[in-house]
């Protein structure tokens, strides 16, 4: 996201909630409370993906480089994470066509399309640039409502994301003709970003403004793109790696995903051999922020919410920037009727990252089951600013307004 863009989103916000202040917050919005009392608002979705653990520390993960995950895994993701993509090709064409381009350029096809999956809301959309652009990093969308550049398939769209990549991480050439128009403005404008971003962390502030946990999240999306398969040989693969060798927190991770995966397929008692195995990963590595999550999650799985609380708890002592945790700590807290420590976890979670349409959700239902409707009102109103193609979102908007008295 552009600096331009990100100020104004915060803009668009502020204006929102001065207009409020100045006109329907000062008379407040009268509600009708017959409709209040019937009115019950949806949840965001739960986000309970489990994370890889990987050798390379975030750190140290280039952006040039042979992709880890397989085609099919990626395939897989993002089938899981958006049953309906809005594309102009099949979800398996446009993972091709990332590793095609992305090879040609050597740049980790995986990760890049873990970035698009970030842009795009896995390819659910939601700001200013429309599905039919073929735009998958949000290129020349400034805000404002600038839709930014259009590309005539998807192919070139994919081509442009991939230029513009290389641009930040090499000096050298695209080996192909440029279709990226904004390549030559970072070659020849930005010398302080033009082949200077190794890592993808490095895109922090640079690609994404102020973005301090952008590649963070691209890199979290990556982690849970590698989940092993559930099959009987993907077991048998981890148990005789865990018996020959010396075993490594690694393992019994690789090992505990595997039965995670294995119980989302209706085997439940494969949950509790997930938590053994987690459990043994934290002796072995006891800030390891990927088993630790991973137990939560599994918890959750359960319905265990008490224990998935206190794992949270553990993780975000270790490690205060992980924002799946406060948001499904969060979650967890809503349920319990924790109302203000709830919000306070969401509040996190948008401190971290300010476009978060599901944490500002979350805060309206906190604020509507506490009874405070114009709060309610007003975040839900923040939410669909952010991201207007949320279902969640748009469905609480439209019980919040269809709430409001009419004038007679």
């Amino acid at each position: 996201m552009t600096i331009k863009k990100f100020l104004t989103i915060i803009l668009t916000i502020m204006i929102f909630t001065m207009t409020l202040t100045t006109t329907e917050a000062a008379k407040k919005i009268k509600f009708d409370k017959k409709k209040l009392a019937a009115a019950e608002l949806v949840d965001a979705v739960p986000k309970l993906d489990p994370l890889m653990m990987i050798n390379e520390s975030p750190e140290s993960v280039t952006i040039l480089g042979d992709p880890i995950a397989t085609q099919g895994q990626m395939v897989k993701y993002i089938q899981k994470r958006n049953s309906k993509p809005l594309l102009n090709c099949t979800v398996r064409q446009i993972v091709q066509l990332y590793y095609e381009e992305a090879g040609r350029e050597n740049i980790r096809a995986d990760i890049a399309i873990c970035q698009a999956l970030k842009e795009t809301g896995f390819f659910g959309y939601g700001g200013d640039v429309d599905p039919s652009q073929n735009n998958y990093c949000g290129l020349g969308a400034t805000g404002n409502h600038e839709p930014g550049l259009k590309f005539d398939s998807p192919q070139l769209g994919v081509r442009a994301h991939i230029q513009h990549l290389l641009a930040y991480a090499s000096t050298q050439p695209p080996k192909i003709a440029l279709v990226d128009p904004r390549y030559t403005l970072v070659r020849d404008f930005r010398k302080d970003i033009f082949g200077k971003s190794i890592h993808w962390l490095d895109l922090n502030g640079r690609w994404a403004v102020p973005g301090t946990h952008y590649g963070q999240e691209i890199l979290r999306y990556w982690q849970q793109a590698q989940m092993p398969d559930s099959s009987a040989e993907s077991l048998m693969a981890a148990n005789r790696n865990i018996k020959l060798n010396a075993p490594t927190a690694e393992m019994f991770v690789y090992r505990g995903l595997v039965y995670f995966a294995r119980g989302e397929e209706g085997n439940l008692n494969d949950y509790y051999n997930a938590i053994d195995d987690f459990e043994s990963a934290i002796l072995l590595a006891p800030n390891s922020s990927e088993a630790i999550y991973n137990l939560a999650i599994t918890y959750e799985k359960l319905n265990k919410n008490k224990e998935a609380i206190e794992t949270y708890d553990r993780l975000t002592e270790i490690n205060d920037e992980f924002i799946q945790a406060f948001y499904n700590r969060g979650r967890l807290k809503l349920l319990n009727g924790d109302y203000d420590n709830a919000i306070s976890d969401f509040e996190r979670v948008l401190e971290l990252e300010p476009i978060t349409a599901d944490a500002k959700n979350e805060i309206a239902i906190a604020h509507f089951k506490q009874k405070k409707y114009q709060e309610a009102y007003e975040d839900i109103n923040v939410a669909y600013d952010i991201n207007d193609r949320n279902e969640t979102v748009l469905a609480n908007k439209e019980i919040l307004d269809s709430c409001i008295k009419k004038k007679k």
